[in-house]
């Protein structure tokens, strides 16, 4: 390369600078900060999946290619509770897995977020025995229910989205920020 090419070379990249940096200040972008940052917390969820009945199999299916979970920004699926920031509980809960349930909750950094998909998830399903945890808020808090035994991928996709408004709108979440570990040492 000769000394002609290379000041032809960085004379274009100048022009290119130049021309980009004109373009930038003939426009502005507005918004609040914690918008912004809404923005992107609710376009890049990071699921755990908790599947633990029938209900963690249709889970599989809104991850698969069919209804691609992945259009929403929640691709990314983590199996260690700190490197994720959405718990979906997929199916029945016993009362031996509880104090494991709570323990994954408090290990996930905040913010954090929980899904509980399915009848036995969200209230015990028709499991009215001693051995069932009647819900899983009995134990963390929960933000979104999806119904259904199991439900389909487009409940669990409609779920997903109810949540993104909740992040994006800034929602209070009240049981959430009243909530204790119910497996604490006084």
């Amino acid at each position: 390369m000769n000394s002609a090419d290379a000041t032809a070379d960085s004379s274009t990249t100048a022009l290119a600078t130049q021309s980009i940096d004109d373009m930038s200040r003939s426009y502005a972008l507005t918004t609040r900060l914690d918008d912004l940052v809404a923005w992107g917390r609710k376009n890049s969820l990071w699921p755990m999946p908790y599947g633990t009945a029938c209900c963690g199999i249709e889970l599989m299916s809104v991850m698969g290619p069919r209804y691609d979970l992945a259009r929403f920004g929640a691709e990314v699926v983590r199996f260690s509770p700190r490197q994720a920031d959405l718990l979906i509980v997929a199916g029945t809960i016993t009362e031996k897995m509880a104090p494991v349930l709570v323990r994954i909750y408090e290990q996930m950094l905040e913010p954090k977020y929980v899904l509980s998909m399915g009848a036995c998830a969200s209230s015990g399903g028709f499991y009215r025995a001693y051995h069932v945890l009647q819900g899983a808020d009995k134990v963390i808090p929960v933000d979104v229910y999806v119904p259904g035994c199991p439900p389909t991928p487009e409940a669990v996709l409609d779920g997903i989205m109810a949540l993104q408004r909740m992040i994006a709108t800034h929602q209070p979440r009240p049981w959430k920020d009243k909530w204790k570990s119910p497996y604490e040492q006084a």
